[in-house]
């Protein structure tokens, strides 16, 4: 059975998970900055989750599928989650940095767009990785079984990211935790803040995460400093964080009240992956036909 977002919210080794989960997201901006950056904020996250939703979900039998411009713009437009111009500039981008390339010929209309192995690889590893924090919650097993059997993916990816974009608590965060991902890179400078807290502890009311150098954070996450550093002084008025030293703003605590709203608001993700997770498993292999997964896969991508 999936976990719920209470359950998640409420798991004290949830927060532990989400640390090493902030380090993985690391690890992946650092092994292809221009394309993690693609997730850096939420409104790219969305962006980039129903493109690729999109793509997946063409079908060669039903004209006008797939991933195109006027599809993304509908289905991102009817929840303001970003404007026309800016889904277009988006896809712009993605076509100019070679993340996506047209499906179909350059003539064609309207134009349909597919995405790029290396586009492919990173949402898979995403993916894995969400599914490994879930794991370190409970002991599961949910990304070794997505490795074992990748055909899951195509199941789990647009359900996740369609039933994620229409709910109404991850879509919107709350303020504080929205300061940041709202932000170009704000999602790198949270998770980055996130990985330094050591151990989480209930009756902590903040933790130290030690020194803050905003030259080379912002260089690191190629982000203007005073745009670092005015993402800082907004979190501290808004009482998210606190200055160990005020006089020289050098190090940093990270308030308990805070890392718990980030939490619950990424525990409303994470139950929404487990239930697409669970879901793609019923539908490729119920009890009773555990020896036919091609044919189920095929008959439910139908």
């Amino acid at each position: 059975m999936a976990l719920s977002a209470d359950h998640l919210r409420s798991s004290p080794a949830f927060c532990e998970a989400l640390r090493v989960y902030a380090g993985a997201l690391q690890g992946e901006y650092d092994g292809n900055p221009r394309l993690a950056r693609l997730l850096s904020s939420h409104q790219r996250w969305l962006l980039s989750q129903c493109a690729f939703a999109l793509h997946i979900e063409h079908d060669p039998d039903v004209p006008g599928s797939g991933l195109t411009a006027s599809r993304l713009r509908d289905m991102i437009t009817a929840s303001n989650a970003a404007s026309r111009n800016t889904v277009l500039n988006f896809l712009d981008q993605l076509l100019s940095y070679r993340f996506i390339r047209l499906a179909d010929e350059a003539t064609r209309r309207p134009r349909r767009f597919e995405a790029t192995d290396v586009t492919q690889a990173a949402m898979m590893r995403w993916t894995l990785a969400n599914l490994a924090t879930l794991d370190r919650v409970d002991g599961g097993s949910r990304a070794e079984t997505l490795a074992e059997r990748p055909e899951l993916f195509k199941l789990i990816q647009p359900q996740a990211a369609r039933r994620s974009f229409a709910h109404d608590g991850w879509r919107e965060p709350p303020p504080r935790v929205a300061m940041f991902l709202w932000t170009e890179a704000g999602g790198l400078v949270m998770d980055e803040l996130v990985r330094r807290i050591e151990a989480t502890d209930p009756a902590a009311q903040r933790y130290d995460v030690g020194r803050v150098d905003a030259r080379a954070m912002a260089e690191h996450f190629m982000m203007s400093r005073t745009h670092l550093q005015r993402l800082l002084r907004r979190a501290v008025e808004a009482g998210g964080l606190q200055w160990q030293d005020e006089g020289k703003k050098t190090h940093l605590w990270f308030m308990a009240d805070l890392l718990d709203e980030y939490c619950g608001w990424q525990a409303i993700k994470f139950s929404i992956i487990d239930e697409a997770f669970d879901h793609a498993l019923r539908l490729v292999a119920p009890a009773e036909t555990r020896d036919a997964p091609v044919q189920l896969l095929a008959k439910a991508d139908g």
